[in-house]
């Protein structure tokens, strides 16, 4: 019996390689300027609507001059190396594996099509002729870069075959895929999971017949499921990449999420493809993708209506959310910067330690500054699970006072080496000192709750301001809070009401012990402070959005209540 196809799906495909790759009527074979990567991506869709009968430029001639104009301009960035120029990556071997996976895959189409397209497959031959020595010798600088280079490898062997290449690339897939016990990537970027090494795995599967890298894939799909959150993207607080500190939309993840549901038949899965498709189908490579993998036009299984409640608790990144029908609430305790204790490309150092949403109404972030050496926000160094939806998060910062040196380490030049101790680099010998140390802990117990989060924060150590701060998505304004200017609120012991269309988030304050909160007249400690590793470089990594701050003196014990107010759903 026949599969049935989801022409909806199809048509949606096509259109957006359509229009991607639009050619002008007058010259269509006219220069296209680009990098490296997009030249090829280009190539790749003009192949694929060559060879779909649905697309307005099947057969054409035109699609086919316009891919020959493309191919020779990349070409031209191929240095003599075989390496593509351009980018900050010098003579990047990851980089130009990039463009030769496209490259092969245009190679795939093309030599499938026909005499009409033998110009075509002879120029994608000869760039990932020039490029397979490189490839298979190059090295790489980041973990999903060993993915990406050996679908390149695998690519060209699909092609091209050459046990030399097999050989290398199992050789990077000896290393062991660096999946965790929860199913995420050690980057724990959906940026990279989604564009880079999921697609990557798949192809290395497929090719290499290996189906432990099928389960590698589909247990990160899995895990991801409990990250989508209720705006359509994917939450990304705990990624080590440049994407912590971005919103990152599901669509990425549609092919996988598909194809996994269409051959496994798991309705979470199908129904994450329907989420990611939501908006519409606006990606041009998904019609190559349907070429080379045609179980991606069948139909898709009946999806699993969304179970709530639900929660997830993420052990290895330290990450839990809880989700209702009212809220969607994440808390996080995962930074690498305590262990670390610096701000590194490469290192989860976003300080956000908790976020809801509320319908249209979102709590983006909520931070702690507390003014102690400069050393930065609050990120929590532990997170435990105390019961159920129960978590504490603890950071304690200690710095030091340095006494004269030992008479044995002294020198009559006063030349001591220049060393680090942690916030301060000076040619003081500061580990040959003895040292007055003085800590500050800070510990967050969040309870997460139906309709929101109760949180009860403790502040301990020598007297210093801190300020709590609560980062509303733009589209309302804090009710209930004195205005500072510039998009700044101070809340004391009033509630506050944030209100977005019908859906609202209160939060209420209250001191346990210590001091009274911080009134608008104290506005100088009522800000965040991103601490020296930005400042001294002159940066931050503030947020933007409406900031509502609730701050005092340490040592405070203080509770926050937040909580999610939606209408009924209508019946």
């Amino acid at each position: 019996m026949t599969a049935l196809l989801d022409h909806e799906f199809i048509r949606a495909a096509v259109l957006a390689a359509d229009g991607s790759v639009a050619l002008p009527e007058a010259d269509p074979s006219a220069e296209f300027i680009g990098p490296h990567r997009a030249l090829a991506r280009r190539v790749k869709t003009l192949v694929a609507v060559y060879r779909s009968p649905e697309s307005a430029l099947h057969g054409s001639e035109r699609a086919v001059a316009a891919a020959l104009t493309c191919l020779r301009a990349l070409r031209s960035l191929q240095t003599a190396s075989g390496l593509f120029a351009g980018g900050d990556n010098v003579q990047s071997p990851p980089d130009s594996a990039f463009t030769v996976n496209d490259v092969c895959d245009a190679h795939v189409l093309a030599a499938g099509a026909g005499p009409e397209l033998a110009d075509v497959t002879a120029a994608l031959a000869d760039i990932a002729g020039a490029a397979t020595g490189p490839l298979l010798t190059g090295g790489v600088h980041t973990p999903n870069h060993r993915w990406e280079l050996s679908a390149a490898l695998a690519r060209l062997h699909r092609s091209f075959p050459d046990a030399r290449i097999l050989a290398r690339a199992e050789e990077w897939l000896a290393e062991g895929v660096d999946i965790d016990a929860d199913g995420l990537y050690s980057e724990r970027s959906a940026v990279y999971a989604s564009l880079v090494t999921n697609p990557s795995l798949l192809l290395l599967a497929e090719v290499l017949g290996r189906t432990d890298l099928l389960d590698a894939v589909e247990r990160n799909l899995a895990t991801t499921l409990d990250l989508i959150r209720p705006d359509g993207t994917v939450e990304t607080v705990h990624s080590r990449r440049q994407d912590q500190k971005l919103s990152f939309a599901l669509w990425p993840y549609l092919p996988h999420y598909r194809l996994f549901a269409i051959r496994t038949g798991r309705g979470d899965f199908a129904r994450a493809a329907r989420l990611a498709a939501a908006d519409g189908i606006d990606d041009p490579d998904l019609l190559a993708q349907t070429l080379l993998t045609p179980d991606l036009c069948r139909a898709l299984p009946a999806p699993d209506a969304e179970q709530l409640p639900r929660d997830r608790y993420l052990s290895t990144a330290r990450l839990a959310a809880h989700v209702s029908a009212t809220a969607h609430t994440v808390v996080y305790g995962g930074s690498d910067v305590p262990e670390h204790r610096r701000i590194r490309s490469g290192l989860a150092c976003n300080p956000t330690f908790l976020r809801m949403f509320a319908g249209a109404a979102v709590l983006d972030a909520v931070r702690l500054s507390r003014v102690f050496f400069d050393l930065g926000p609050f990120r929590a160094a532990d997170m435990e699970q105390l019961a159920g939806n129960r978590y504490r998060l603890t950071q304690t910062l200690t710095t030091a006072y340095y006494q004269p040196l030992p008479k044995d380490r002294r020198r009559d030049d006063g030349a001591y080496r220049l060393s680090d101790e942690g916030r301060f680099s000076a040619s003081m010998a500061f580990p040959d000192r003895p040292q007055d140390e003085i800590s500050h802990t800070t510990r967050v117990e969040v309870d997460l709750r139906e309709d929101g989060a109760d949180l009860r924060i403790d502040i301990s150590g020598p007297s210093v301001p801190w300020a709590l701060e609560l980062t509303f998505r733009p589209g309302g304004e804090p009710q209930g809070a004195v205005p500072l200017g510039d998009g700044r609120w101070c809340l004391t012991t009033e509630p506050l009401t944030y209100r977005v269309g019908d859906d609202e988030i209160g939060v209420e304050a209250a001191v346990e012990a210590g001091g009274p909160l911080a009134g608008p007249d104290l506005g100088e400690i009522l800000r965040y402070d991103p601490g020296q590793d930005h400042t001294v470089a002159g940066g931050t990594d503030a947020t933007t959005g409406n900031r509502v701050y609730i701050g005092g003196h340490g040592p405070q014990t203080l509770t926050v209540a937040l909580r999610a107010h939606r209408p009924a759903p209508a019946h």
